[in-house]
């Protein structure tokens, strides 16, 4: 597939990508390696930065659009609260996805940010600090990285001849075992960043993703970023992706909508 040179860029995503680039480099990579792990209630990673690259996010965004900022790192009733207040709209972020990957200086995090009317993404991006790789989706204008119109490349025409992205630990353990053993697919990948994990997929660089469990936060601006490179979703009981259960909710993804419902009837049929 040739590259497509970008159109100029839309003027949200320009903002959007300013003011977390500028967070990106200020607070979040000047403690790259140095930053003290501590541990949340459901035993997951957090750090000083993620709260930090938080807090500096809630000040900038809206700037950029007036609205609340729901965050990963917030009380969980606050977060249901911006929720179901949110046909007004709300910023919706992770400050660092993949904290794992940071803190050990795995160069694969990102910080995710999606602007949500109701359930819908309408503007989102995603951007590897480590790697300058900005992914950027607007709803109805396309999927760009780094002024590179997405996918960046064909897709094969068949699941046999794929590269999936699966990330095993949520998975149900009798589907890991038989994706383990008779994989349908050529080969498999996982990354450790559910937000880089979706753009992959809209770059072309997956062809099919499996997650057994993502937060709002998880799969916001991926999925509208997919959507917008001409991709394919839904979840491992749902067809439509947006009816399902918004604060864990499985993925099952394709690069191509001719691809999906090839991976979604070996998934479900292995019970």
């Amino acid at each position: 597939m040739t590259e497509t040179p970008a159109t100029p860029p839309y003027p949200r995503i320009e903002a959007l990508t300013a003011a977390v680039r500028d967070i990106a480099r200020e607070v979040i990579m000047a403690r790259y390696l140095t930053a003290v792990r501590a541990h949340k209630a459901d035993g997951s990673l957090l750090t000083e930065v993620d709260l930090a690259a938080q807090a500096a996010l809630a000040q900038r965004l809206p700037r950029i659009i007036d609205g609340p900022v729901l965050g990963e790192e917030m009380p969980a009733a606050r977060q249901q609260e911006i929720r179901e207040a949110g046909d007004a709209g709300f910023w919706c972020i992770d400050p660092i996805d993949g904290t794992t990957n940071f803190i050990n200086g795995i160069p694969f995090f990102a910080v995710s940010v999606a602007w949500m009317v109701g359930r819908r993404p309408q503007l989102a991006l995603v951007y590897n600090p480590a790697s300058g790789e900005a992914f950027a989706a607007e709803r109805g204008h396309g999927a760009w990285l780094n002024g590179l119109r997405l996918p960046l490349r064909d897709t094969p025409a068949t699941l046999a001849q794929c590269v999936a992205g699966v990330d095993f630990k949520r998975v149900p353990r009798i589907l890991a075992k038989r994706l383990a053993d008779r994989p349908p697919y050529h080969s498999q990948r996982s990354f450790g960043s559910s937000a880089l994990e979706w753009c992959f997929v809209a770059a072309g660089r997956l062809d099919v993703y499996l997650h057994g469990g993502q937060m709002l936060w998880d799969y916001c601006a991926g999925q509208l970023i997919l959507a917008e490179a001409g991709g394919a979703m839904c979840t491992l009981t749902h067809d439509d992706f947006d009816a399902d259960d918004p604060w864990k909710r499985s993925v099952v993804a394709a690069r191509t909508p001719a691809l999906l419902p090839q991976w979604r009837d070996w998934l479900r049929a292995q019970g």
